[in-house]
């Protein structure tokens, strides 16, 4: 449990360092095979043993489902990182290696909002994958997608980032999240992917594969500091707590004057306010244009939901927002988001 713990605070701390990967020696068979291919094998080599297979039972009513997905482990105690929604009405399963080894495993939490679940297999002595920083991503970058599609053990595709920057729905019950800067590839994903790596061409883990948007588009969660917060709160309490203020809105462009007044140019515009939520005790209405939360700027619901982060609940903010020509000041305190 002693390195699940140093883990967790590596994950706390700031990305240092770099680690590159180790390179295969000299081979006469190197010569048959361009630079893409070198980058893609090595990377085979170094990370389907990081990468399990899943197979999940489901109880709903009086019907029992089987389920399947990926998972990539993080410490060599046991703990991995998978999808929510693969390990979605469940609380334990199998976990398969491609060193042959079969385990159990347990839920150790899971984030539906942002599509993260750890999972602990009953086994230590795993091979934990190199971890990378998915803000350090480009577009056109070679990336390789490791996992479990339709059941077939370590399976390898690789393709480019075609896009970054995506939002994708995620929801727990009746609250919905947008996932941000969700990397769009071209690498094949299929069922059975989702909770599999997504990494670089060093090996390093950027994204953890969630979803086939269509023939050819997959989306993976990227792996940055905000979800290594996360993962380090699931590893720790096994949830992930959000603030929570009850407002529902969305970018507006401010009129020219006020633009120029608070050198803004744009800003988030209520279009609801849950009642009884930390937003109408502190007198947000309807048509009111929020311009800043807590000192930081707003223009639009992801800038809001970025400020809704654990620290946050409970802390009372500070709120500018516009109503009609006026300027008002109001303090709203979050709550904690509740499924």
């Amino acid at each position: 449990m002693k390195g699940s713990i140093q883990f967790v605070d590596a994950l706390l701390a700031e990305h240092g360092p770099e680690e590159h990967v180790q390179r295969d020696g000299d081979d006469p068979s190197d010569e048959a095979l361009d630079a893409y291919s070198k980058v893609v094998t090595t990377v085979a080599k170094q990370v389907v043993g990081s990468v399990a297979s899943l197979r999940v039972s489901r109880r709903s009513g009086g019907w029992q489902g089987q389920g399947a997905g990926s998972a990539v482990v993080l410490t060599p105690d046991g703990f991995l990182i998978t999808s929510a929604h693969v390990v979605e009405g469940t609380s334990r399963g199998r976990a398969s290696f491609s060193d042959g080894r079969e385990l159990r495993f347990e839920v150790v939490g899971r984030d539906p909002l942002s599509d993260l679940a750890v999972i602990r297999a009953s086994e230590a002595g795993l091979e934990p994958v190199s971890l990378g920083n998915a803000d350090r991503l480009q577009v056109g970058q070679l990336v390789v997608a490791v996992g479990n599609p339709m059941g077939f053990s370590g399976s390898i595709t690789a393709g480019v980032v075609s896009a970054l920057g995506r939002s994708f729905p995620a929801r727990d019950g009746y609250t919905t999240r947008f996932i941000e800067n969700v990397i769009q590839t071209d690498a094949a994903l299929n069922p059975g992917n989702s909770g599999g790596a997504l990494v670089d061409g060093r090996g390093r883990m950027v994204g953890v594969n969630t979803a086939v948007a269509g023939v050819g588009l997959g989306l993976a969660v990227p792996f940055n500091q905000a979800t290594r917060r996360i993962i380090a709160a699931l590893m720790r309490e096994g949830r992930f707590r959000r603030a929570y203020i009850g407002i529902a809105g969305g970018r507006r462009p401010l009129p020219p004057r006020v633009a120029r007044a608070v050198d803004r140019t744009a800003a988030v515009e209520v279009v609801e306010v849950i009642p009884g939520s930390p937003a109408a005790r502190a007198g947000l209405q309807r048509e009111d244009l929020i311009i800043d939360v807590g000192g930081s700027p707003v223009v639009d619901a992801n800038d809001l939901q970025r400020l809704m982060a654990t620290e946050a609940i409970g802390q009372p903010l500070a709120v500018r927002a516009f109503r009609g020509s006026e300027l008002l000041e109001l303090t709203v305190v979050p709550e904690e988001l509740r499924s």
